[in-house]
């Protein structure tokens, strides 16, 4: 006689939600390294420009041109601003996703330890009944021998 769990479908079910609940983290990490690479990409242009800028205005210079380089610094502020907003959300996409994955790691744990408690007092039965058996047989051969 094999073991078998009837609650099974819904281990199965914990462990499904579980690999889910570890995808959308993992895609989650994803997003924050793309919006964090997004936003190092706009910090490194900044700095190049504002070298340009200086190496610019120690030669003559039109102001015009002085001034459109300001104006773009200015414009990749606001994209940095945006960026770090970005980022910043999607930090709280990554706790959020770290939480979910947790309560689904912690919920599986649960339904894995009440099958191996299941396993166990299954273990114990057979392992009872076994022992019966064998006692029994014993006394029928000590009755047995006891008349012959």
């Amino acid at each position: 006689m094999s073991f078998r769990y009837p609650l099974q479908k819904i281990v199965d079910l914990k462990g499904s939600e579980k690999s889910m609940a570890e995808w959308e983290y993992a895609a989650a990490l994803g997003k924050l390294r793309n919006e964090e690479e997004l936003l190092q990409h706009l910090y490194d242009e900044r700095h190049e420009i504002e070298r340009q800028l200086q190496e610019t205005s120690v030669r003559p210079t039109p102001l015009t041109r002085l001034l459109s380089m300001q104006r773009y610094i200015e414009i990749l502020d606001e994209r940095i601003q945006r960026q770090r907003e970005g980022v910043r959300s999607a930090e709280l996409l990554v706790r959020k996703r770290q939480g979910h994955l947790t309560d689904k790691m912690v919920d599986e744990k649960v339904w894995l330890n009440a099958r191996d408690r299941a396993l166990e007092r299954f273990r114990s039965d057979r392992l009872a009944k076994e022992q019966n058996e064998l006692d029994e047989i014993a006394i029928v051969r000590a009755a047995a021998a006891a008349r012959g």
